[in-house]
């Protein structure tokens, strides 16, 4: 069985709603590309929860995250909190691919390309 949800709280359900209604501008060009089935016929999920996270782009298809990196994840405390949630998603088999939100806002092109060659 493929993991949609794991087991997840109604406040995580809320908050995932109210990130997708304020995208960062590297989500909105992200999701502007993925959104639909653009790329390769993958369908991608934004704001996805998961568990007791919000998964920025999920594909349920390939079990890929995708999650857009800004300045913040810098942080030890964020960046900390970015290996656990990678740890807890790997555990149900879904592999995570960090992009920086810069990457996303100035090379798209490569940023599709590196998602592609995740997926496999």
């Amino acid at each position: 069985m493929r993991p949609t949800r794991g087991k997840t709280s109604a406040p995580i359900v809320k908050a995932a709603r109210n990130l997708r209604q304020q995208q960062t501008p590297s989500e909105e060009i992200l999701w502007e590309a993925l959104r639909n089935r653009r790329l390769a016929g993958l369908k991608f999920r934004r704001q996805h929860p998961f568990g007791r996270f919000s998964l920025d782009f999920y594909c349920l298809e390939c079990l890929l995250v995708v999650e857009i990196d800004g300045a913040v994840h810098n942080d030890p405390k964020v960046a900390e909190h970015d290996l656990e949630r990678t740890k807890f998603l790997e555990q149900h088999g879904i592999r995570v691919l960090r992009v920086a939100a810069e990457a996303v806002e100035t090379r798209l092109p490569e940023v599709l390309k590196e998602i592609l060659e995740a997926v496999g």
